[in-house]
This record gives structure tokens, C-alpha cells and sequence, in this order.
């Protein structure tokens, strides 16, 4: 099955996503693509069949989206705490993925086609090697397309993922990229796997459950959550347009409460740059107080260097991150 489906909608989809799109859309939205074992529970079938028949409706819904106009999809393919099922089913989603992503490379060219970019977000490194290297050929093959967006959060948890980008803050520090105060919630997001992304608009789940299961849990803060009964390999384009619907119901809520939130940050920085300065003219102003002018021009010097280690830091941050995947092809080729 393909990722790309082609295909048009039909005349009462049509006039649907239409009148739709006179509102606001979602230009992000997120899936936990849940469901798949009690679908092949209820068809009598094996739960292999069952995680195929979720990718179907991945790629058909992938397909939805595109006329809905909606830029970038995140899905949760494979969280960490999978790894505790089965090993056979374990075993069986990993043979899977590898079929997956060897169709995936067939496909270059309609990828190439559709402008479609694959980032896979997660811990590549708890995946067999032959999947880490489809994964990288993937990857790197659609990096530089940039008008659709297919992030795929394999291995992942979003715990996992706050944790590892602390841990890049830490490294930075220790690299004596950044200082220990330029740590924020704002360098936070940027060390996520997600940082090339924008927050979700909206977040889908279905089957019924009503919990995020350690998915996205940073980025949503802000986002439309819509909690949905069927089951994935079920969904259909009604349960999309009426999830989105939910999201033009809320959509002046949110962008109100993303606008504080933005405010908010951007005010908790600027005390922090006034204490680190005032910190530092404390001890090289020879006692003496300094003047408004001078306290403004320190503050103004203070933020463009901050923003200047932390452009650095970034950068050198992305190209240990494309290292990683260029090592891999690396290996393939020599294999």
C-alpha cells in the first residue's frame, strides 16, 4: 500500500471540506492512530492484519488532509512502552516498518512529487540497524522538500524526548556553548525532536481512550484535544471533518491562550536578562549604581549575545543530530 494515495474527493466530500475551509484550519494536527489490535480483535483476524490495516487508513487519511489543505501530520507509530508487548509482536511491527519505509523509498519520485518531507522523531537507536538505516535513506531523500510535512514518532515518548533535550541544554552548557542561564522553557522546545515543527493545532485520538499515553505532551499544551470512539482502521473522513469542526468550535479560545502563553514567555525572559545583568553590573560597577541609559544599553547587549550562543548552540545541536543520520548511510554503503 502506498503513503501517497492519489484520488480525488468525492462530490459531497467536496462541498464538505469547502465549507470547512471558509473557517479556521488546523495547519498541524496530530494522531494517536489507536485501536488496531481490538479492530483485528473484531473482524476475527490477526493483530499483524490489524497494524497493516491501520498504515491503509494512515495513507488514505494522509490523502484527506491534503485537500483539506492541512500542511503537516504527526503520528504516533510506535511508542517506547510498546517495546513490553509481545515479543512476536514486537518482532511483527518491526518487520512492518521496514516494509513500510522499503515502499517509502520506492516512492521517491511521488514524494518528490507532492513535496512531501519525512521526519521520523524518536530514539532511532532502540531500533534494529537495517531499520535505522531505511529510516535515515528516508529521511535524508526528503529533507529538502517543504510542502507537506509527515512526522513520524517511532520509539518515542514525549517523557523520553523532554528528558533527552535537558540533557542537550546540559551538553551545550558543558561545551561551554550556552550558560546555565540561558536555559528556558523557550531553548527547551527547540531541543525537542519537534523543534523543526510548529505546535499541533489539533490532536486526535481514537478508540475511546481518553488520555494522551505519553504522546505530545509538551507540545499540546495549547492545542484542540478531540477524544474519538472508533477505531483507527475504521476512521473515515466524517470523523475527520467533524474533529476539525470541534477545532473551529474552540479555534479563538486557543489562539487567545497561545497569545498569553507567548506574552508570558516573552516577559519571564526579559527578567531574566534584567537579573543577569544587573547581576553584572553589580560586580564590575565599582560600587556605584548605574544610570537607565546605561542599564538599557547593558540589557541590549546582554540579549544579543544570549541570542547569538543559542543561534550557535542550535546549530551546532542540528548538525550532530544530521551527523547521526549521515553516519548510518554511511555504514549502509560500506555494508
Amino acid at each position: 500500500m502506498s503513503w501517497i494515495r492519489e484520488g480525488e474527493l468525492n462530490l459531497i466530500e467536496k462541498i464538505s471540506a469547502n465549507i470547512l475551509k471558509a473557517g479556521p484550519m488546523p495547519k498541524h494536527v496530530a494522531f494517536i492512530m489507536d485501536g488496531n489490535r481490538r479492530f483485528a480483535r473484531k473482524k476475527q483476524m490477526e493483530r499483524q492484519e490489524g497494524h497493516m490495516q491501520g498504515f491503509n487508513k494512515l495513507a488514505e487519511t494522509l490523502r484527506w488532509c491534503k485537500h483539506l489543505n492541512i500542511q503537516e501530520v504527526t503520528v504516533y507509530a510506535f511508542s517506547i512502552e510498546n517495546f513490553k508487548r509481545s515479543q512476536n509482536e514486537v518482532d511483527g511491527l518491526m518487520v512492518l516498518a521496514k516494509q513500510k519505509f522499503e515502499k517509502l523509498l520506492e516512492e521517491r519520485e511521488n514524494l518528490e512529487k507532492h513535496g512531501v518531507c519525512i521526519r521520523v522523531l524518536g530514539d532511532l537507536n532502540m531500533l534494529p540497524l537495517d531499520l535505522q538505516q531505511l529510516i535515515a535513506k528516508a529521511v535524508v531523500s526528503t529533507k529538502m522538500h517543504n510542502k507537506c510535512f509527515l512526522n513520524v514518532c517511532f520509539a518515542y515518548t514525549s517523557r523520553y524526548e523532554i528528558t533527552n533535550a535537558v540533557r542537550e541544554m546540559a551538553w551545550g552548557v558543558e561545551q561551554g556553548q550556552i550558560k546555565a542561564s540561558d536555559v528556558s522553557e523557550a531553548l527547551l522546545s527547540e531541543c525537542l525532536y519537534s523543534n523543526n515543527s510548529p505546535n499541533p493545532d489539533l490532536l486526535i485520538r481514537t478508540s475511546g481512550e481518553v488520555r494522551l499515553s505519553d504522546f505530545l505532551l509538551w507540545q499540546t499544551s495549547h492545542s484542540c484535544l478531540v477524544f474519538q470512539s472508533v477505531l483507527w482502521p475504521e476512521y473515515s473522513f466524517w470523523n475527520l471533518c467533524e474533529a476539525i469542526l470541534q477545532y473551529q468550535l474552540n479555534h479563538t479560545s486557543i489562539q487567545k491562550a497561545r497569545d498569553l502563553h507567548r506574552e508570558h514567555q516573552a516577559f519571564v525572559q526579559l527578567e531574566a536578562d534584567r537579573a543577569c545583568v544587573a547581576e553584572h553590573l553589580q560586580h564590575h560597577g565599582n560600587g556605584k549604581p548605574a544610570d537607565a541609559r546605561r542599564r538599557q544599553e547593558a540589557l541590549q547587549h546582554y540579549a544579543t549575545c544570549r541570542e547569538e550562543r543559542i543561534h550557535d548552540f542550535l546549530e551546532a545541536l542540528q548538525n550532530r543530530r544530521d551527523s547521526y543520520y549521515t553516519d548510518l548511510l554511511s555504514d549502509a554503503v560500506v555494508a
